[in-house]
């Protein structure tokens, strides 16, 4: 095993500098010069020359006089150093732009993929042993529907039933504004502002998963390793989560990898609508305001925990799966 993960370590780091000439190379190629963007609001007032002398100060500090070659080298020498560049918008750091909403995105999203996957195994496994049964169909029902709906419908519909109709939470936000108090109310406080992007999340993405889970365990249950577990007089639990569950999560776990990326990237339909100050919402900020170094940051982070997921996908494929060896 050890053999492989330095293998595919080699492989992550040549696809890596691969995706970073490819994502520096579009988004040198995007029209606008950042050093306009930088002194867009000292334009007024000043003399032509002096504004010109700052403009080419402002793009030998950006390093925009460099050839391409040479500002893409720098670039990802700084951030091979954890420097990820210097912000326009928020003349900020890019590492101190993303900080807040990573943590963010990532509170909300493994709380979203914790109860998920515990409810949609659950459902699951139930619907599988079930099938053909009404509580089966009830199942099948709601993860259509599920499916069914963009998740800003969904958050549209939960709006409207626990904030507009029953009005139990907030409607957007991340806190109540000037909120003081103990450290315990501060944090159910942020809390209840999470309920509504959390409820939206699940809603959206537990319908997919059960059907996942159940179609893995209705498989798992024909498999001839099962009816010999069952012949041999184990008992059924043990045959059920010991051995058909384990055949089962197979195809789930590819599906956890696309999870595991999402943790850090974030929704960004969810984040707009619910004015959640996440990665999502500060990807398109930047977009917006061709703050080109924090989008092009955040795409490289999105880049490497794609590739470290397929590798960690592929390790517990490994360990679940016998059939699997790592030559």
């Amino acid at each position: 095993m050890l053999k492989y993960i330095l293998r595919r370590l080699v492989y992550i780091i040549g696809v890596f500098f691969v995706i970073s000439i490819i994502m520096f190379s579009i988004f040198k190629a995007i029209p606008g010069d950042p050093a306009r963007t930088v002194m867009e609001g000292s334009k007024e007032g000043l003399d032509p020359q002096v504004y010109q002398k700052m403009y080419e100060q402002a793009r030998a500090k950006l390093g925009l006089d460099d050839p391409i070659y040479i500002q893409y080298f720098k670039w990802i020498t700084r951030m091979l150093q954890g420097d990820m560049g210097y912000s326009i918008f928020y003349r900020m750091d890019v590492a101190k732009v993303v900080k807040s909403p990573l943590i963010s995105t990532a509170t909300l999203n493994v709380a979203n993929l914790v109860i998920c996957f515990t409810v949609a195994i659950t459902l699951g496994i139930f619907a599988a042993l079930l099938r053909g049964t009404v509580f089966d169909s009830f199942v099948q029902l709601l993860t259509v529907i599920g499916n069914s709906l963009p998740s800003f419908i969904m958050a549209i519909l939960v709006v409207l039933l626990f904030a507009v109709k029953l009005n139990l939470v907030p409607v957007s936000g991340m806190s109540t504004p000037d909120f003081k108090g103990t450290q315990t109310e501060v944090m159910m406080d942020r809390l209840q502002y999470m309920v509504l992007p959390l409820m939206t999340m699940f809603l959206s993405s537990l319908g997919g998963l059960t059907r996942y889970v159940r179609a893995g365990m209705i498989e798992a249950l024909s498999m001839d390793c099962i009816r010999t577990a069952r012949a041999k007089g184990l008992v059924e639990k043990s045959v059920i989560f010991s051995h058909a569950f384990r055949n089962a999560l197979i195809p789930v776990i590819t599906v956890t990898a696309v999870w595991f990326i999402s943790i850090f990237s974030g929704s960004v339909a969810i984040e707009r609508v619910f004015v959640w100050n996440g990665m999502g919402k500060i990807m398109i900020d930047a977009l917006v305001n061709q703050d080109y170094a924090v989008a092009l940051a955040i795409n490289m982070l999105f880049a490497t925990m794609a590739l470290f997921g397929n590798l960690i996908v592929d390790i517990v494929f490994g360990l679940i799966d016998p059939r699997i060896k790592f030559e």
